[in-house]
């Protein structure tokens, strides 16, 4: 019994300064960050979305940065994003969505933050998207010619290839299509025949190419 007491008094004397040390260190930091004043600062933060099903589309200008009001620590307020400090977060769940409009709101379901760190508002607090069913359509490769006639020479013939291309997208966006567009081809130094490799576009954001835009395009040329 007289050895057990001996050896429990020594664990709790043996390097007493130390563990005093250790003890005022510890107190230090938690008093520290107990009086760490609370402030208030506002971040703007990318807006991210999960979930969207794969035959749905979004068909209006969406809001891509939200700005966020948040109040905590000053110290992790100052770190956010840095020294271990998780940068806010604002992912919306678009899973189980139809077509029409559908109004998010940024809460704290939403809002994902630092420990110690809350969401006083954000804003815009709501953003609203218009859904619609995605739409691919095939449509003919219209060629833009710059520089005809400088030279004393037009376009006798044009061969153009793939001469269709396959959008996708919105179907109201993709219904407006009516042709897809080359960027221009500079024919004002061709006197024979000459070949070119272009991009293909159509003027719409919301509408994308299926597969590559890459075009060939063939001219042979004659005098006016």
């Amino acid at each position: 019994m007289m050895r057990a007491l001996k050896w429990l008094g020594g664990l709790v004397v043996g390097n007493f300064g130390w563990k005093l040390l250790s003890l005022a260190v510890a107190f230090t930091i938690w008093a520290l960050v107990a009086t760490e004043p609370e402030l208030n600062t506002v971040t703007q933060v990318q807006l991210e979305y999960r979930n969207i099903p794969d035959e749905i589309e979004i068909s209006s200008e969406p809001v891509s940065m939200v700005r966020l009001e948040l109040r905590g620590p000053s110290g992790a307020l100052r770190d956010l994003g840095a020294n271990g400090v998780a940068r806010p977060s604002i992912v919306l769940d678009m899973g189980g969505v139809q077509p029409g409009q559908r109004t998010f709101t940024i809460d704290d379901g939403a809002v994902k933050l630092a420990r110690g760190v809350r969401l006083v508002r954000a804003i815009p607090s709501e953003v609203r998207f218009e859904f619609e069913r995605r739409a691919t359509r095939t449509v003919p490769i219209a060629v833009r010619f710059a520089g005809q006639g400088e030279n004393g020479y037009v376009v006798a013939r044009c061969d153009v290839s793939p001469k269709m291309a396959r959008i996708v997208g919105p179907a109201s966006h993709v219904g407006r299509i009516v042709f897809a567009t080359t960027d221009p081809v500079d024919v004002s130094t061709v006197v024979g025949s000459s070949e070119f490799h272009v991009n293909a576009f159509v003027n719409d954001d919301f509408v994308r190419f299926q597969t590559p835009s890459l075009v060939t395009v063939r001219v042979t040329m004659k005098r006016k």
